[in-house]
């Protein structure tokens, strides 16, 4: 049992002592600052949906509620990390977080290949698109992503808790750091069935919309609107290439290895980070978004008393700090 558990909390150490500080730290990071920018970006698709619902509000509605489930049950991770990466809290919450954990980063990828496909058609058939609100298609596209997603993710917490691998994580209170020979015969090869499927499919689509987006725009198109797509290219970019490439990169590499890279667990922190880049993703996503973000940002601003009706607030109230004092 002891040789067991050392087995388990070396698998997370990795290359240093306490590295589940840096875990902790992500985890940290990523609450404090995607959860508010996502409750923001909630409380603009909602009120833009029932202004007049739009297919690709939808979607991005679907994609803030992802993040918003990510991190709302990102603090059971966190509770981990600040317990050495053993699990104190009750053990049936593990698989539940484990699934909506990797479900929700799966969900983006799908969900953001979505959206390129809805700007594609936008940019290429403008005078077609307006004509197709398909609020309703996007609403079954983001079914669609959410069953695809859970479905992948599910076999591999079935196919983790063959044998008595889950019975002896329960014993040495991890949670999903060690498995059997056959177990790794099974998992390994789902793992990289899904990062074909749900990384590496979505990663040619989205580049080929964006691609032919940037060379119809490079044709025509007004510089606010490239500057537009330029943008949510890169926060489309940044996703996937650095938040779910190295992660998905560790599939390919264990399914070659025949075993679970050591580095796998860093790379992951770096898919949790997609919720903070998501943002980025809404804010270049329309125009109308941004004024509604500015909107939003004004009136808290106006209420919190940093921002007069004429935008001077801040300016005026130095000032009048300035004649008190003299």
């Amino acid at each position: 049992m002891e040789r067991d558990t050392t087995m388990d909390k070396n698998a997370v150490e990795g290359y240093f002592p306490g590295s589940h500080w840096l875990y902790f730290s992500v985890y940290l990071f990523t609450f404090l600052t995607g959860l508010p920018l996502n409750l923001v970006a909630l409380i603009i698709f909602v009120g833009k949906l029932r202004r007049r619902p739009v297919a690709v509000d939808v979607l991005l509605l679907n994609l803030t509620i992802s993040d918003v489930l990510l991190l709302v049950f990102l603090p059971f991770r966190m509770v981990e990390a600040a317990s050495s990466m053993y699990w104190p809290l009750p053990f049936i919450l593990c698989p539940l977080s484990g699934f909506l954990f990797f479900t929700t980063i799966y969900l983006t990828s799908l969900t953001l290949t979505a959206v390129s496909v809805e700007r594609f058609l936008g940019v290429a058939y403008p005078l077609w698109y307006k004509t197709q609100p398909r609020a309703g298609q996007a609403g079954l596209v983001s079914i669609g992503c959410w069953l695809l997603a859970g479905a992948h993710c599910s076999v591999v917490y079935v196919t983790e808790h063959l044998g008595d691998t889950f019975q002896k994580q329960e014993t040495n209170r991890t949670c999903y750091l060690d498995f059997r020979e056959n177990q790794l015969a099974i998992v390994l090869p789902v793992r990289l069935e899904i990062a074909m499927v749900l990384f590496g499919v979505p990663l040619v689509i989205a580049s080929y919309c964006y691609g032919r987006m940037v060379w119809i725009l490079s044709k025509g198109g007004s510089w606010k609107r490239r500057k537009r797509v330029a943008g949510l290219l890169g926060a489309t970019m940044l996703n996937f290439l650095l938040c779910f490439g190295p992660y998905n990169a560790s599939h390919i590499v264990g399914y070659i290895q025949g075993k679970s890279p050591r580095w796998r667990g860093y790379v992951l922190l770096l898919s949790t980070l997609n919720s903070c880049v998501d943002p980025l993703v809404f804010y270049f996503s329309s125009s109308g978004f941004q004024r509604d973000f500015h909107r939003l940002f004004r009136s808290v601003m106006e209420a919190a008393g940093l921002w007069g009706k004429n935008g001077s607030g801040i300016q005026r109230k130095g000032q009048e700090k300035e004649l008190s004092n003299s």
